[in-house]
């Protein structure tokens, strides 16, 4: 039987002595678009962080496709692509030089995805030669996805993705994510945004370092209220 492409078992993690993620467990099928909803502060970033292998868990486990990335740390780059908040870019760099940095040891070839491939579609071709600071917040969000994308990983981490980006910029970025999920991609996003809730076919509220399933999609006005009622009983 083939083994779920996450598998994430009794992850705990502290700053000091403040607990932010306690016994967090999950599991992700391929091709899964998985939403991790909840309050400013309650741990999401965290949790994308500790998946992307940028910080370690001090207590659990993270399988993905049964493998274990900690016994080989080129398995995170090889299964996870991640698209912090904040553009993991050069701002002095032009776009081009940026895409090089990471598709430098990528076993695709920059010139193809870029002629034919997903930076293709991604319209980077179009600013390749601007610095990184002159682009716009979708523009960098573009190629913080771009970038990400170096390794054709299996698996997409988002945090906040449409965040920065205005109403044109957040659907087209919509669009590209739904092309990476029809390849079989598998995505996790930490969002408040409804159409990318939406996107989802699992959505989890974090709430006292865990994740809690939510039977159905609730609307803003319904997961505001939820998120309400979880900072009261905190």
């Amino acid at each position: 039987m083939e083994s779920p492409m996450i598998e994430i078992s009794n992850i705990c993690y502290s700053y000091g002595r403040h607990q932010i993620l306690k016994n967090m467990n999950l599991t992700v099928e391929k091709g899964d678009c998985v939403g991790i909803l909840g309050s400013n502060g309650c741990g999401k970033s965290t949790f994308l962080a500790l998946m992307a292998g940028a910080l370690k868990p001090l207590s659990g486990t993270i399988r993905y496709g049964g493998e274990n990335p900690y016994t080989h740390k080129k398995l995170f780059s090889h299964y996870v692509g991640y698209v912090p908040q904040d553009p993991p870019l050069i701002p002095d760099l032009s776009v081009r030089d940026n895409l090089k940095l990471w598709y430098c040891s990528s076993r695709l070839s920059l010139k193809k995805e870029l002629e034919e491939g997903f930076l293709s579609l991604l319209q980077i071709p179009s600013f390749l030669n601007v610095p990184v600071h002159k682009l716009s917040g979708g523009m960098k969000k573009r190629v913080s996805l771009g970038c990400a994308l170096a390794n054709d990983p299996p698996i997409l981490l988002l945090d906040e993705p449409g965040a920065p980006l205005d109403l044109g910029a957040k659907s087209q970025f919509q669009a590209y994510l739904d092309i990476y999920r029809k390849r079989k991609g598998t995505l996790i996003l930490a969002t408040h945004e409804e159409s990318e809730i939406r996107l989802c076919n699992q959505l989890y509220l974090m709430e006292k370092g865990a994740l809690r399933k939510l039977a159905s999609h609730p609307s803003i006005s319904e997961l505001a209220k939820q998120m309400t009622m979880q900072k009261e009983r905190e």
